[in-house]
């Protein structure tokens, strides 16, 4: 058996998906390859399912917070899970995709050639290849971390009783939303984190928040401590021994450290696609591989490992593949969440990074949330909006010159920060954000509060010259 198509997509996950839409809008005939289950990682064990036990843990917590008892029946709890799967999976079902006139084949894919595929034996040939094959948990060489099979985020859903005591490897996003879940629903938890502070990409604020907010909880904190030893017992219990020789004992591990490019059975190397040192496939700006008329997007690239940023370059990269004007993937406007309680919403430059790139002309403004009348009303306090500007190209620091960072931390923080994404996208003067009316009483409208602060004093506050991350906070 053979197929004969103008765009072959090897990945069904958000990034193959829209790559695949994509070529069909352009008319293009359209085929895609999955050995697993359509709609890769971010349906089945990511975005999901995450977010759906982070809602119900936050609606936990909200109920204990009132003085209501609160029963968690984690059986019943991971039931709701799959079935919002279910529902989001059906999106992305074969009969959906088929109905869009996209080929689906299930297989493992093997290049045989750049524009020849092999898929358990059936040929495709294509003009187009777009490799879309994701990540997978990462799972570091720990003394017996394999050995004790910890849970990662493609099978922690699958737990059907609350563990008494849990600890988590990893004080990333992910390590930060699911333990922080869990310990809402009432497992003891543990983070340990090899950095001496958690979220190490975000600013030193929200580090620090975040720290303050967990432990609040009940949450314990192993910071710049190393896992180094993993026991697991007969009974099912194990031991996470770190380098300072301190002991977490748990009845769950969950291991969050980072994610790793799936690149097996591919057969890259015998079409000259080449990795780079951490095995993620070398891509430029427009996303084209080493292989000509091979293109790669999303997690298996490394770049910007989310699922908004790989659903960009899937169609990206067939537009640039099928269309006249070329365009690279820019990586400087996409915002990013964490979606702990409050969350992380970021997009662009730190001020550490506005430092080296721009020194003290860059500038920052930090407006508190607790001084927002939306927080006061509800009892959300903690949290904060710091934006980061710089000369812009023509104006320099007119009107405040341009935003080149920013980052939101309150309730909704993952949705407010796409008005500072939008600012960026457009180059925006910070003087346009202070000038827009924001409706009270909102969360956003402490992104107008902390505008106002590159024009002078405002609640007493304005804004000051970019620090580099030695020194200090806000």
């Amino acid at each position: 058996m053979s197929v004969q198509v103008d765009v072959a997509v090897i990945g069904a996950g958000a990034a193959g998906l829209a790559a695949a839409m994509a070529a069909r809008r352009r008319g293009a005939s359209t085929a895609i390859v999955e050995r697993g289950r359509l709609g890769g990682d971010c349906t089945w064990t990511g975005c999901v399912p995450s977010k759906t036990l982070i809602e119900h843990a936050g609606r936990v917590h909200a109920a204990r917070r009132l003085g209501v008892d609160v029963d968690v029946d984690l059986a019943a709890v991971m039931r709701h899970v799959r079935d919002v799967i279910t529902s989001v999976a059906e999106d992305e079902s074969r009969r959906t995709l088929e109905a869009s006139g996209i080929a689906v084949l299930e297989g493992q894919a093997s290049f045989v050639t750049p524009t020849q595929l092999s898929v358990d034996g059936t040929r495709v040939d294509a003009d187009v290849v777009v490799i879309a094959t994701g990540s997978a948990p990462l799972m570091p060489p720990v003394d017996g971390l394999a050995e004790a099979a910890p849970l990662t985020n493609e099978t922690v859903f699958d737990l059907v009783a609350l563990p008494s005591r849990m600890a988590v490897l990893g004080g990333g996003p992910i390590g930060l939303e699911l333990g922080q879940a869990f310990g809402r629903l009432g497992s003891q938890v543990t983070i340990i984190e090899t950095l001496p502070r958690l979220a190490s990409k975000e600013e030193p604020e929200a580090s620090e928040l975040l720290r303050h907010v967990l432990t609040s909880e009940g949450v314990a904190l192993a910071l710049g401590a190393p896992a180094v030893r993993v026991e697991r017992d007969v009974a099912g219990t194990t031991t996470v021994t770190t380098d300072d020789g301190a002991q977490v004992v748990c009845d769950a591990l969950l291991c969050a450290v980072g994610r790793t490019a799936i690149t097996d059975g591919l057969e890259l190397d015998r079409v000259g696609v080449a990795l780079d040192s951490r095995g993620h496939i070398e891509v430029d700006g427009r996303l084209r591989t080493t292989a000509r008329g091979v293109y790669a997007v999303g997690d298996v690239t490394g770049k910007l490992q989310f699922t908004h940023a790989g659903y960009e370059m899937g169609a990206l990269a067939v537009d640039n593949a099928l269309g006249r004007i070329p365009r690279s993937f820019d990586t400087r406007a996409v915002p990013w969440a964490t979606f702990t309680d409050p969350e992380v919403g970021r997009v662009g430059m730190t001020e550490d990074e506005a430092f080296g790139a721009h020194g003290d002309a860059a500038r920052v403004a930090y407006f508190p949330i607790a001084e927002t009348d939306r927080a006061k009303v509800t009892g959300d306090t903690e949290g904060f909006v710091k934006l980061v500007a710089a000369p812009h190209p023509v104006v320099r620091a007119l009107g405040g010159g341009q935003l080149v960072g920013g980052t939101v931390m309150c309730r909704t923080g993952g949705d407010v920060v796409h008005e500072l994404a939008l600012a960026m996208r457009t180059r925006m003067i910070l003087g346009r954000l202070a000038q827009t009316v924001h409706a009270y009483p909102s969360w956003s409208l402490a992104v107008r509060e902390a505008a106002a602060m590159f024009f002078g004093a405002h609640k007493g506050r304005e804004a000051r010259p970019a620090r580099p991350a030695t020194g200090g906070a806000a």
